[in-house]
C-alpha cells in the first residue's frame, strides 16, 4: 500500500513500512542509549574483577589485625545500600595479570604486603604510614570502567580507613577522659601536696630560730660543761682531803672509845668519886653550920637597924646598917636554901659519877659506831672522788661535744635558712603545679563511651554530601537521551520525506500550504515518536504519571518542532541540511554530558532549537521549573522553522529563463 507522499531524492512512492522505520528510529535509539546508559550501577555484576591480597597480618595489643582480609572481604560483600556489586574474585598476581591480558577479568585491585601495618601505624605517632592499594584495568576497558572500578575501590578504602579513624579516635577520646580523670587526681596531690609543703615552709620558717637556740644553747651547754669538768675536779680534791680527815677522825674516835669505856669505871668507882663525895658531906656540914650563923647575923643585924634611929646614929648609918640586915637575910635566906640542897648534893654525887659512866660508856658505843661510820664514808668519799674525777673528765667531753653542737647548730640554722626558702619555693611552685592541673583537668575534655564513639564518627567524617544519587549520569541523563532520540528521529524523518514538494512549481496552491503538506506526516510521526520515546522511558525509570503525562506531552511537541526544524534545514540547506542537523545533535550530545565543556560551546548550545526540549524535559522530571518557558521556545523554533520552509518553498516555484531554456529548448 502506497501513500500520496513524496519520499526524499527518490521517486519512488513512501509505503507504510517506511513509516514504521521511521516511527521506530528514535524509539530503537531512544532504547538503545537508555538500556545502556541507565543507572549502569544496577548491572555492575556483568564486571568482573579480581583481588590480590598479599597484605601480611599484624598483632596489635595481643589481637591479630587481618585488614587486608577485612578489606577483601568488604569488597566481595558490598554495601547493603547499593543495588549491585562487581563479580569479584580472590585470585594472586599471575592469575590476576593473565586475566587481564585475556579479558577474563575488567580491573584489578591488589592489596599491598604491608597494607595493615601501614593502616595500624597510625598508633606509632610520627612513625605513621598511609595504606595504600593499587587499581589496574584491561587495556581494552570501556570508557566508564575505570571510573566504575575506581570509585567502588575508592569508595571502600575510604569507608574501611573511616572505621579505622572512628576506633583511633574514639580511642583518643577514651584517653581524654581517662586523661582527665588522672589530671584530676594529680591536681588533688599536688594541692595536698601544696598544703603540706606550705605547713613545712612555715615550719622551715621555725626551723632556722630554733636552730640558732640551739646554738645558744649548745654554747651554754659547753659553758656549764666546763664549770662542771672544774668543779668536779675540785670535788676530786675535797673528796680526796675529806677521805684523809674522815679517816684520821675514825681513828680518833675508835681511841676516844676506848678511852670513855675505860674512863666510866674510873668516874663511877675511882678515888676521886669516893673524896668528892666525902667532900660534899663536909661542905654539906660547914654549909649548915654557915646557914646557922647567917641566920642569927641577920637577925642581929635586923635588931639594931631597928634601934639605930632610936640611938640617934645618922640617918645615911641607919640606911646603911638597915641595907645590910636586908643583905644578911637575903645570905641567911640563901644559906638556909643551900644548906637544904647541900645533903642532896652529897648524896647525887654517887649517882651522878653511875650517870656519868653510863654516858661515857654510851658514848664510847657511839664513839665507836662513829668510827666505823666515818669508816663507810673514808670509803664512800674514796669513790665519789672517783666519779668526781669521772664527772670532770665527762664535763670536758661534754664541753667539747657542746662546742661541735654548737657549731653545728649554727650551720643548721644556716641550712634552715636556705631549706626554709626551698620549702617556701617550692610551696608555691606545688601551689601553681596545682592550679594548673586543676585547669588542665578542667580543660581536658571528658566523655562516655557512647559520646566518644559518636564524636569519633563525627571526627572521622566530619563532612558528608547527601542527596547524591546512585545513577551514573545523574537526572539530566534521560531528558538528554530522550531529547537526542527525538532530534535524530526528525533527522530521519526528512531522510525519508521530501522536505519541499516536487510539485511546488506546478502546483496553484498557496507555498505555506505546500510546506505544511509537507510537514504534517513528519509531524504525526514525531507526535507518535514522541509517545513512545516517553513509553520507553516510563519502563526504565517508573516515574508517577503525572510527571510522565507532562514529560510525554513535551516529547510530543519537541518531535514536532524537531521535525519542523529538520524541513527547514533540508528545504533551505539541501543536503547540507542534513549535515548541519548531525552537527547540532553531535553538539547536543557533548554539551549534555558533563559542565566542563568551554564557555564557547555552552553558549552556542543554548541557542540551538534542541536546548528548549531538553529545558523542558528536564523541568518536567525534575523540580527545576520552565515548562512553560521550554513550550513556548519549542513553538517559536516551530514557527520560525515553518516560515523558512515556506520561504524554501516560494523560491522553488520561481524558475529563470535560462532554467527553463536548458530544459525546454526552442526549435530551430
Amino acid at each position: 500500500m502506497t501513500l500520496s507522499i513524496e519520499r526524499a531524492r527518490s521517486r519512488r512512492p513512501v509505503t507504510w513500512l517506511t513509516l514504521v522505520g521511521v516511527l521506530l528510529l528514535p524509539v530503537i535509539v531512544g532504547g538503545i542509549l537508555v538500556a545502556a546508559l541507565y543507572n549502569p550501577v544496577e548491572r555492575l555484576g556483568t564486571m568482573n574483577a579480581a583481588i590480590v591480597n598479599e597484605d601480611v597480618a599484624v598483632t596489635v595489643n595481643g589481637q591479630l589485625a587481618p585488614l587486608g582480609r577485612q578489606l577483601t572481604a568488604g569488597l566481595v560483600e558490598g554495601s547493603n545500600a547499593a543495588p549491585s556489586n562487581l563479580t569479584w574474585t580472590i585470585s594472586n598476581a599471575e592469575d590476576a595479570a593473565a586475566g587481564l591480558a585475556d579479558g577474563t577479568y575488567n580491573s584489578v585491585i591488589t592489596i599491598p604486603e604491608g597494607f595493615s601495618a601501614a593502616a595500624t601505624s597510625v598508633a606509632n605517632g610520627a612513625d605513621a604510614t598511609q595504606a595504600t592499594i593499587s587499581i589496574q584495568s584491561a587495556p581494552d576497558a570501556r570508557v566508564v570502567d575505570d571510573a566504575i572500578t575506581a570509585q567502588i575501590a575508592t569508595t571502600a578504602a575510604s569507608v574501611f580507613g573511616e572505621e579505622l579513624s572512628k576506633t583511633y579516635l574514639q580511642n583518643v577520646f577514651v584517653g581524654f577522659s581517662t586523661l582527665s580523670t588522672q589530671l584530676g587526681q594529680a591536681a588533688d596531690g599536688a594541692t595536698q601536696l601544696a598544703t603540706g609543703a606550705q605547713s613545712a615552709a612555715s615550719g622551715a620558717a621555725q626551723l632556722p630560730s630554733g636552730a640558732t637556740q640551739l646554738a645558744t644553747g649548745a654554747t651554754a651547754l659547753g659553758d656549764g660543761a666546763t664549770a662542771l669538768a672544774t668543779g668536779a675536779d675540785q670535788l676530786a680534791s675535797g673528796l680526796d682531803t675529806l677521805t684523809t680527815g674522815v679517816g684520821a677522825s675514825a681513828s680518833g674516835a675508835s681511841a676516844l672509845a676506848s678511852g670513855l669505856s675505860s674512863g666510866a669505871d674510873t668516874v663511877q668507882y675511882g678515888s676521886e668519886t669516893v673524896q668528892l663525895e666525902q667532900a660534899a658531906q663536909a661542905t654539906a656540914g660547914s654549909v649548915a653550920q654557915a646557914a646557922a650563923a647567917s641566920a642569927t647575923v641577920a637577925t642581929s643585924l635586923g635588931t639594931l637597924s631597928t634601934q639605930c634611929t632610936a640611938s640617934g646614929a645618922s640617918q645615911s648609918f641607919c640606911d646603911s646598917l638597915t641595907a645590910t640586915a636586908v643583905t644578911a637575910g637575903s645570905a641567911a635566906k640563901a644559906a638556909g636554901t643551900a644548906n637544904g640542897y647541900a645533903p642532896a648534893v652529897a648524896s647525887g654525887i654517887p649517882l651522878l659519877a653511875a650517870g656519868a659512866a653510863q654516858g661515857m660508856r654510851d658514848a664510847a658505843s657511839g664513839a665507836q659506831q662513829l668510827a666505823s661510820g666515818l669508816t663507810q664514808i673514808q670509803g664512800g668519799a674514796g669513790q665519789s672522788a672517783d666519779g668526781a674525777r669521772r664527772l670532770a673528765s665527762g664535763g670536758s667531753q661534754l664541753s667539747s661535744g657542746a662546742s661541735q653542737l654548737s657549731t653545728g647548730a649554727g650551720q643548721l640554722a644556716t641550712g634552715a635558712q636556705s631549706l626554709s626558702d626551698g620549702v617556701a619555693q617550692l610551696a608555691t611552685s606545688t601551689s601553681t603545679l596545682a592550679d594548673g592541673l586543676h585547669t588542665a583537668a578542667t580543660s581536658v575534655p571528658s566523655y562516655t563511651d557512647a559520646q566518644a564513639k559518636n564524636l569519633a564518627a563525627v571526627v572521622a567524617d566530619p563532612v558528608a554530601a547527601k542527596g547524591i544519587g546512585a545513577n551514573l549520569f545523574g537526572a539530566s541523563a534521560i531528558p538528554l537521551l530522550a531529547m537526542l532520540a527525538l532530534w535524530f528521529g526528525g533527522f530521519g524523518s526528512f531522510i525519508a520525506l521530501q522536505a519541499v514538494s516536487r510539485r511546488a512549481l506546478t502546483s496553484r496552491r498557496p507555498s505555506a500550504f505546500l510546506a505544511l503538506r509537507s510537514l504534517a506526516p513528519a509531524a504525526a510521526i514525531s507526535i507518535v515518536q514522541g509517545l513512545m520515546v516517553a513509553g520507553v522511558v516510563q519502563l526504565a525509570a517508573s516515574y508517577d504519571w503525572g510527571t510522565w503525562a507532562v514529560f510525554a506531552a513535551i516529547c510530543a511537541v519537541a518531535g514536532v518542532a524537531f521535525a519542523a526544524v529538520n524541513q527547514a534545514l533540508v528545504a533551505v540547506f539541501g543536503g547540507a541540511g542534513r549535515w548541519i542537523s548531525g552537527l547540532i545533535g553531535v553538539l547536543s550530545l557533548a554539551t549534555g554530558v558533563v559542565s566542563t565543556v568551554p564557555g564557547v560551546l555552552s553558549a552556542l548550545a543554548g541557542l540551538l532549537p534542541t536546548s528548549p526540549a531538553y529545558n523542558g524535559m528536564l523541568a518536567a522530571l525534575t523540580s527545576t521549573g520552565g515548562v512553560g518557558a521550554a513550550i513556548v521556545g519549542m513553538v517559536v523554533w516551530a514557527v520560525l522553522a515553518f516560515v523558512a520552509s515556506t520561504l524554501a518553498v516560494a523560491r522553488r516555484r520561481t524558475v529563470s529563463a535560462r532554467t527553463l531554456l536548458s530544459a525546454s529548448p526552442l526549435p530551430a
